[in-house]
């Protein structure tokens, strides 16, 4: 009897049948081809002008005490694709000015054919440049808490593809749980070689030839844990497949619950980047046209800009308001709008007494809020995760935050993307707009286009970044270049560029000042390539005074109205211009070879700019702050010619005359 009640409990949440099995959706330029398969078990696959990327691949879950919801489907509505556009203008430009995203979508509501007659819908959308789709689960309250054990999502790629694998540090269980802050370095592997039990990071950049590549990512992650990707024992002649692995609920080991839900929840979106060239999914807007519109009725408060930073890596900073003062002059002379006060402002940290509105004893706050007021220059404090939950201190902090005129919070080491983090993500996302707060998070899981809902939200971590030259596994030229092509794709990135102790990869060491082990050209290039609209500058005042590139650094915007890619591969370097006014600005880092390239200039308008230019000097091979500066003028029909220096790079400014 009992079983009768929940079936039709279930059955209530279904709709009408309308029966059927296989269905071709093709991107609007008609090159990319979602194939869905309702036969026994439901299958995508995904071709590119005719090359299968992806074959026949699992879709579903496995939920405990159920059996597997992954076919034996009926198709419940009247499933036909339809054209439409995500069109929107951000709150803060990333990457446009305004965002158009033509797609054509497809909606499959499921229900089983017997048992418990479970419901699931499938959202597809297939985008000139990728796919994504996502599951919607429905609770029933007969059956108290379902709980996702596993996502079957399978990706069948060919056996001679090769991923890119983060080489994330996980710090629990001797490297057996999730927890880790997602910072490494991403490293190609042949997918045929990846280890069974391997957990690879996204976003995860997958070379199938020299001519077809794919990113596998997701989107708008909410009341879900994040996933890695796997590799599967299954596999099929000619491919082999990967597989979603969903971060445990905190406690849960790899085979335990990764989800609990008791009313209708969304998966995050699974997202599949496409193309010939990886180097044009640097511009890509799919991951933020995956989540909703801003949120926010009110969106002047949110400025974005360049913040000096009173930070151990710069050299052996303390805490004292002499300092603090001087990294508050070193923004007002560089017309910087911000001012980050680091951790240790509020004393000791992660330790139960700590009180997240009480700054340390040396320090006159009120003192240091007028000071940085005289200079036009705005504050951003420092948190620490812990610091901030227990017993809830952020609810009061960011009220009295707002209150003291501080501009945002930079909160740290949360280290996790299990369900109940991302739901603590999103909790202090909607407190700190409340009380009008920018946020940045470090220690953090990768974007995932959040902040088109919440603009507020200017960058995150999850990077290994300008702050490793301070220590033993510091950033490669190599890992520099592959940043473009794989983490850059999930959003905005806080790698916290402007070192300028240049050095060589031989002259390299730990110490303190920090050292950069990259040309001063490249370094500049960093402030392009690289998109964070909060851009965080990690050099110490007394070594940036005076120094080639200090003017560039003054000048460079945070916030774009257009991106191109325009030159380099992950094997080589990245060229990227972005548009800003009447103002175009290119970024070049290369790897450890030096080489000689060759940039088009196709993307201007039609003729002559003024061009001013930082680039490797005739030394930098052996003296990385060799940067040369000149202004010449260029006409958009012409190429820029460029030699490049190991571990170099190139900045320049294009103005039309």
């Amino acid at each position: 009897m009992k079983k009768l009640v929940v079936s039709a409990a279930l059955a209530m949440l279904c709709y009408g049948a309308i029966s059927a099995q296989e269905y071709a959706v093709s991107s609007p330029d008609g090159h990319i081809t979602l194939t869905v398969s309702n036969q026994k078990t439901l299958t995508y696959a995904v071709q590119l002008d005719g090359k299968t990327l992806i074959a026949p691949s699992p879709m579903g879950f496995q939920l405990k005490n159920e059996k597997d919801m992954n076919g034996n489907f009926t198709v419940e509505n009247n499933a036909k694709p339809e054209q439409k556009v995500e069109e929107w203008t951000p709150v803060v430009r990333n990457k446009h000015a305004h965002c158009t995203v033509p797609y054509t979508a497809l909606t499959l509501k499921l229900k089983e054919k017997d048992g418990l007659y479970r419901c699931m819908d499938v959202a597809f959308r297939v985008m000139n440049d990728g796919v994504a789709f996502r599951y919607t689960l429905y609770g029933v309250p007969e059956l108290g808490n379902r709980q996702i054990i596993k996502e079957l999502t399978g990706y069948a790629v060919p056996e001679e593809a090769s991923l890119w694998i983060p080489q994330f540090v996980y710090y629990e269980d001797n490297g057996k749980s999730y927890r880790s802050s997602q910072e490494g370095k991403f490293i190609e592997t042949p997918v045929k070689e990846i280890k069974a039990d391997s957990r690879a990071g996204l976003p995860g950049l997958i070379k199938v030839d020299s001519n077809n590549w794919m990113t596998l990512t997701e989107a708008d992650i909410d009341n879900f844990p994040a996933f890695y990707l796997g590799r599967s024992q299954t596999a099929q002649a000619g491919y082999q497949m990967l597989d979603t692995k969903l971060t445990p609920i905190r406690g849960e080991q790899e085979d335990g619950v990764k989800a609990r839900f008791a009313e209708a929840t969304n998966s995050p979106w699974r997202v599949i980047m496409i193309g010939h060239n990886p180097g044009k999914f640097i511009e890509s807007e799919i991951v933020r046209s995956l989540n909703p519109d801003c949120a926010l009725k009110n969106t002047a408060w949110i400025k974005p800009g360049m913040s000096a930073w009173d930070h151990w890596w710069s050299s052996e900073v303390k805490m004292e308001q002499s300092v603090i003062k001087q990294y508050i002059d070193l923004a007002a002379k560089e017309k910087w709008p911000y001012m980050l006060i680091d951790w240790t402002w509020y004393g000791p940290f992660n330790q139960p007494q700590a009180i997240i509105t009480q700054p340390a004893p040396q320090l006159n706050m009120p003192e240091i809020l007028q000071y940085a007021k005289s200079k036009n220059v705005d504050i951003w404090l420092w948190l620490r995760c812990e610091d901030a939950n227990n017993n809830d201190q952020y609810k009061e902090a960011f009220k009295l935050f707002h209150k003291w005129g501080i501009k945002g919070v930079k909160i740290d080491f949360m280290d996790r993307d299990d369900q109940d983090m991302v739901n603590w993500y999103r909790r202090i996302i909607k407190a700190t707009a409340d009380n009008e707060l920018m946020l940045d998070f470090h220690g953090a899981y990768k974007p995932d286009g959040i902040e088109r809902t919440y603009p507020h939200l200017l960058t995150r971590e999850g990077v290994l970044g300008g702050e490793y030259y301070k220590g033993d596994n510091p950033p490669t030229p190599e890992h520099n270049v592959t940043l473009a092509y794989t983490r850059l794709l999930a959003g905005p990135m806080d790698y916290t560029p402007g070192g300028f102790l240049n050095v060589t990869e031989k002259q390299f060491k730990p110490q303190s000042p920090t050292l950069v082990s990259n040309t001063r050209a490249a370094e500049l290039a960093k402030f392009v390539v690289y998109e964070s609209p909060f851009m965080c500058f990690c050099e110490h005042p007394d070594n940036v005074y005076g120094q080639v590139g200090e003017d560039f650094v003054r000048e460079v915007p945070t916030t774009w109205d257009d991106i191109r890619f325009v030159g380099g591969t992950p094997y080589s370097y990245v060229a990227i211009a972005k548009k800003n006014g009447n103002q175009w600005y290119i970024g070049v880092i290369n790897n450890s070879k030096e080489r000689n390239i060759s940039l088009p200039l196709d993307f201007l308008d039609k003729g002559n700019y003024k061009l001013e230019y930082w680039k490797d000097g005739k030394k930098a091979n052996n003296k990385a702050t060799d940067c040369e500066h000149k202004t010449t003028v260029i006409s958009n029909n012409k190429a820029l010619d460029i030699k490049l220096a190991n571990a170099g790079g190139y900045a320049c400014i294009l103005t039309k005359q």
